[in-house]
């Protein structure tokens, strides 16, 4: 039986960053001169998934991906994600009360 993949199809801008952050793992891994089935070890995953993060694969857990950058020693990148929320930050802003100062009585 065919396993049912229409859960992971992801849309074409999210794929093409997932894409993007496979290749930066992957050229973070060469800089450090490490082959796959070193940082696998490290990342006590198998080199298979490795591959399947440097290509961008939607279907790798992201706690592998968490491993595989505390393996490559990148782990505080992982604080970086949705650090800066200019979006929400203005739609917090927008619904904030204004106070408004009393009227004087006479």
């Amino acid at each position: 039986m065919a396993k049912n993949t229409m859960g992971t199809k992801l849309p074409r801008k999210l794929e093409q960053k997932m894409a993007l952050m496979g290749e930066q793992i992957k050229l973070a891994r060469l800089r450090r001169n490490l082959s796959i089935a070193q940082v696998a070890e490290r990342a006590t995953c198998s080199p298979l998934t490795v591959n399947r993060i440097e290509k961008g694969s939607p279907t790798v857990s992201i706690g592998i991906y968490a491993r595989v950058l505390y393996a490559l020693q990148l782990d505080d990148d992982l604080l970086l994600i949705a650090k800066e929320d200019t979006l929400g930050r203005n739609l917090q802003d927008l619904s904030l009360k204004h106070r408004q100062r009393a009227s004087k009585k006479e």
